[in-house]
């Protein structure tokens, strides 16, 4: 009965956070409407209202770090692998907010146009390194280790990583004009693709080479991750095409994909939670 109690606790739990997650992004989603498709003003007005709009969004960072702390105390923190992937994955999320509150302070308050690069990108950058800790982690947990030992896994495993490296560098870099009195610049322009496109092949491979792990139940929340993950790609990738071509604006459709990034992997970390719950009914 108390196993029961506990149980049935967690997964209302869980359900609760569900759906405050989905109300903050349709409500996030009709307030952008709002500001863009309905009212398409340049006026100054409109665009402190963006501005607003982009720096309230990363409630959504927020409330998913926070979340996956919580969660991952639950799974031991950082004495088990999984616990240290949720960990992984929200520390990621509250760099991402980091970077966000900094660009949105040179919006609003310095009221100058945000810098690229800046120090939000030591946010941004180390989300990118996170990411990649946090989808090694989900790898040892789901044995992919013991599936490279196979030929079929050790190929996959090196040509991958490699597709996707030579995709990005063909989409972002390959005519790229090095301004080398910015360095800085060009490790960040070179970073953030490479090392996203990284942290998704390695989700990719690791979904590829584990099916059924733990009886299953860590299936869902990997595809999750993998979504979250190739969003957050996505978003960032659009970003360094806007900002080397100059064409970024605030509360856009740029913008907009970060809402995306942050719900998926906020959901994804929920997700993990379903998984402590089938494991206590389990025991």
């Amino acid at each position: 009965m108390h196993m029961f109690y506990n149980t049935k606790n967690l997964y209302i739990r869980n359900h609760l956070l569900m759906i405050l997650v989905f109300f903050i992004f349709i409500i996030l989603t009709i307030w952008w409407l709002i500001l863009n498709p309905f009212l398409n003003s340049e006026s100054t007005s409109i665009i402190h209202d963006k501005y607003i709009w982009g720096s309230f969004y990363q409630i959504l960072a927020l409330l998913g770090g926070i979340i996956g702390v919580i969660i991952s105390k639950n799974f031991g923190g950082f004495k088990s692998q999984l616990g240290r992937s949720i960990l992984y994955f929200s520390i990621g999320l509250f760099l991402q907010s980091f970077g966000q509150s900094v660009y949105s302070y040179f919006n609003l308050f310095a009221q100058i146009q945000a810098p690229y690069p800046s120090i939000g990108d030591i946010g941004y950058f180390g989300s990118v390194i996170l990411y990649i800790l946090g989808v090694m982690s989900l790898a040892k947990i789901s044995g992919a280790k013991i599936s490279l030992k196979l030929f079929r896994g050790k190929i996959q495993a090196i040509l991958l990583p490699l597709i996707m490296l030579i995709g990005s560098y063909s989409m972002f870099l390959k005519n790229y004009e090095f301004d080398w009195a910015n360095k800085l610049k060009i490790f960040l322009d070179f970073g953030y693709p490479l090392g996203q496109a990284f942290y998704v092949s390695l989700a990719i491979l690791t979904l590829i080479l584990t099916r059924n792990i733990l009886g299953g139940i860590m299936k869902k929340p990997i595809i999750l991750f993998l979504i979250s993950l190739i969003a957050q790609y996505i978003a960032d990738s659009y970003f360094l095409f806007q900002a080397n071509n100059g064409s970024w604006y605030v509360g856009g459709i740029g913008d907009f994909l970060y809402v995306i990034s942050y719900f998926l992997m906020t959901i994804s970390i929920i997700q993990t939670g379903y998984v402590l719950r089938s494991l206590k009914e389990t025991n």
